[in-house]
């Protein structure tokens, strides 16, 4: 992790890349480097592999990865138990035929009662989960999200390129809830790089943190991540707001490159009208 460390994005991908090995792989995260086995790599994939599939194939990257590095420090030999191709390609089906590139998602009609029973909930992931809700956010940049991204005057949040998907900043309007929540969280003094949803040891969570609590929850047929496509259908089938609007929100670019050469803002009042307005909905606003 030392050497290759500087290869990675920023020091929050860094602590992901150390906490995926220390949560997902704890099975064998303290095993002796010559005891872990094709039964011990299973042991921490089969979990995994069926309900996020995803975050189980970059787990079991990151082993093979650390088990080839002290191959070649001499401190193993043989095979390598975490090996896809030849090896436990034979044990488990091939991730995309368990994930289809979508996230089962939360029908919109029951988004209202499932945050309404979230906020019954004390836990740390529960007010995260909210205001990944909220914001209609992708679930990392939440849990990477720290204070110098927050402006609480502005009733700002701005993710910056790196944390992106797409690799460019993007402003997320906070509506009066999400503010909120922030508040309670935020300290007197926030120091700029602390997390604002940190895990359990300080760094940034899991992604599984939000699969867990769902399950808590016996919701666990949908995923965060869903409640994009929970916002998206809302905006469609219950609002005046434009297609183009909702896309923006989602920090999803709509149209070709002309037309975006020529629409250079991000349409931000209009945007914190709409998050407005899903903050209503989500409150139970649309069934007074």
């Amino acid at each position: 992790m030392a050497d290759h460390g500087k290869s990675l994005r920023n020091v929050k991908h860094r602590a992901q890349w150390r906490q995926t090995l220390q949560v997902q792989a704890a099975h064998v995260w303290n095993m002796p480097i010559v005891a872990v086995d094709t039964e011990a790599v299973l042991a921490v994939l089969r979990p995994l592999w069926h309900r996020v599939p995803e975050t189980a194939s970059r787990v079991r990257g990151r082993i093979e990865r650390v088990l080839d590095a002290a191959k070649a420090k001499g401190l193993r030999s043989g095979e390598n138990p975490a090996q896809w191709r030849g090896h436990l390609a034979i044990l488990l089906p091939r991730p995309k035929k368990l994930s289809r590139g979508h996230h089962p998602a939360m029908p919109y009609q029951q988004v209202p009662a499932f945050v309404a029973a979230l906020r019954t909930r004390p836990a740390d992931a529960a007010r995260a989960l909210e205001f990944l809700i909220l914001t209609a956010a992708r679930s990392g940049e939440v849990r990477g999200m720290s204070w110098a991204e927050v402006d609480m005057d502005a009733s700002l949040w701005t993710v910056p390129g790196d944390r992106m998907k797409a690799g460019r900043p993007h402003r997320v309007p906070l509506s009066a809830r999400a503010l909120e929540i922030l508040s309670e969280r935020r300290p007197a003094k926030p120091d700029p790089d602390a997390l604002v949803f940190p895990g359990p040891s300080g760094v940034v969570s899991s992604d599984m943190v939000f699969a867990a609590l769902l399950a808590r929850m016996g919701q666990d047929a949908y995923t965060a991540h869903g409640f994009r496509s929970s916002f998206r259908d809302w905006v469609g089938e219950e609002t005046d707001h434009p297609r183009e609007l909702a896309e923006a929100a989602l920090a999803h670019r709509v149209g070709d490159e002309t037309e975006l050469a020529y629409r250079r803002g991000d349409a931000l009042a209009k945007r914190r009208r709409l998050m407005g307005h899903w903050e209503g909905f989500v409150g139970g606003a649309a069934f007074k």
